[in-house]
């Protein structure tokens, strides 16, 4: 008889689907992975090999559970240079991808059924994180410019009338996942003033930040807040590999010390904390520009792939952002992008449909994101051509 451990699992486990396994489509325009060709394998090599020979007996002990030291006085420097975000490494938690830093930060902050507020659609697996501590998530309607100020006021009002007390914003105010936009400076002010007058924490997600390639040079929510209010995301994922699963957590210093007790495991994997490090001080910022050059002639592959097959829908619509990896694309109401998933993973085409990014996953059944990383500018037309194809047909 086998052991049921049916009435054994913890009522804090929510009822969600667990994920699956991704299985690659040719046309993979569905998850954020980079272009293959464009991981700099030769210098991470090198990398590697100049870390084991200088450091390599210290894998014999366990990491500092804050994360490798050396990484983390670099990522102070770089958040001072170009984000001005003046801090201390001490204010810094290395963390296994930027995930794992949103799974802490909503661990010490969320209670089930707290409030949650975030743009009108969010990334995913956010979404899947804030689930997974039973919070109520609400969406913010948003234009070009992020999260609508006025819309943002409105909803904390309606929920404080319903004894519902809003805990956390969390946003992606830098090429936002899925929509692509970029807060301006002003949006930034106002958002935070807002906020502070409601006593609303900040979670800033500013992974994309890197992938710029039309010189946007918006400030940081955090650099722009005086009050201690913000908790800020960064990673390493988008700019060298997602498969080394570095990223960092740069904290008020009043909650630090939560941080630290719910980190999961101790410190990082070491050694790739080493190489990164090695890697970052020597070749990172003339690798990023390369890679945006490669990001900016996909973007542009797609958005010209979208502009000559998708003249069918006069109310088709899609955004050209500045950086990132992602298109947005919104189609006529008629079209069910959710149905026609199945039919397109069997024609070896993949995205994601706006209902995965929306808190409660009821709208944007006409609307896709479309991710430009990792195909090749000829293989994008070919997938649009493919999609558009798929689409009138059905």
């Amino acid at each position: 008889m086998k052991f049921n451990f049916t009435n054994l699992i913890s009522e804090s486990v929510p009822n969600l689907a667990p994920p699956g396994e991704h299985i690659k489509p040719i046309y993979d325009f569905g998850v954020a992975y980079p272009d293959p060709e464009s991981i700099p394998i030769p210098e991470l090599i090198h990398s590697f090999s100049t870390a084991l020979e200088e450091e390599g007996q210290n894998l014999a002990l366990y990491p500092h559970p804050d994360g490798y030291p050396p990484l983390r006085d670099f990522v102070s420097k770089k958040l001072s240079t170009e984000r001005n975000i003046n801090i201390t490494p001490e204010q810094i938690i290395l963390t296994n991808g930027s995930s794992e830093s949103i799974h802490m930060i909503s661990e010490i902050l969320i209670n089930p059924l707290d409030t949650v507020l975030t743009e009108k659609y969010v990334y995913s697996g956010t979404l899947r994180t804030l689930k997974r501590f039973n919070a109520n998530v609400f969406g913010i309607e948003c234009d070009q410019s992020g999260i609508i100020p006025f819309e943002l006021e409105k909803k904390i009002k309606t929920l404080n009338q319903q004894n519902r007390t809003v805990k956390l914003l969390y946003t992606i105010p830098t090429f936002q996942n899925p929509l692509g936009h970029s807060m301006s400076t002003k949006r930034r002010e106002e958002i935070l003033e807002i906020t502070q007058k409601y006593n609303i924490a900040i979670l800033e997600d500013d992974c994309y930040v890197d992938l710029n390639y039309g010189n946007i040079n918006y400030p940081s929510i955090y650099s722009l807040d005086k009050s201690e209010s913000v908790i800020y995301v960064g990673s390493f994922s988008k700019i060298i590999a997602p498969g080394m699963r570095m990223g960092y957590v740069v904290s008020p210093k009043a909650i630090i010390d939560k941080l630290r007790i719910v980190k999961s495991g101790g410190g990082v994997n070491q050694l790739a904390a080493l190489t990164i490090h090695r890697y970052s001080n020597t070749k990172l910022n003339e690798d990023i520009k390369r890679r945006n050059k490669i990001l900016k002639d996909k973007r542009n592959a797609m958005a010209q792939a979208l502009e000559q097959y998708f003249d069918f829908d006069s109310q088709t619509k899609w955004n050209i952002p500045d950086g990132g990896l992602y298109i947005w694309l919104e189609m006529s109401s008629k079209y069910d992008l959710v149905k026609l998933l199945p039919k397109a993973n069997q024609a070896n085409i993949n995205y994601h449909p706006g209902t995965a990014f929306d808190p409660e996953g009821k709208i944007g059944k006409n609307c896709a994101r479309l991710c430009f990383g990792y195909n090749s500018s000829k293989e994008i037309k070919k997938g649009i051509e493919l999609l558009s194809r798929l689409i009138k047909n059905n």
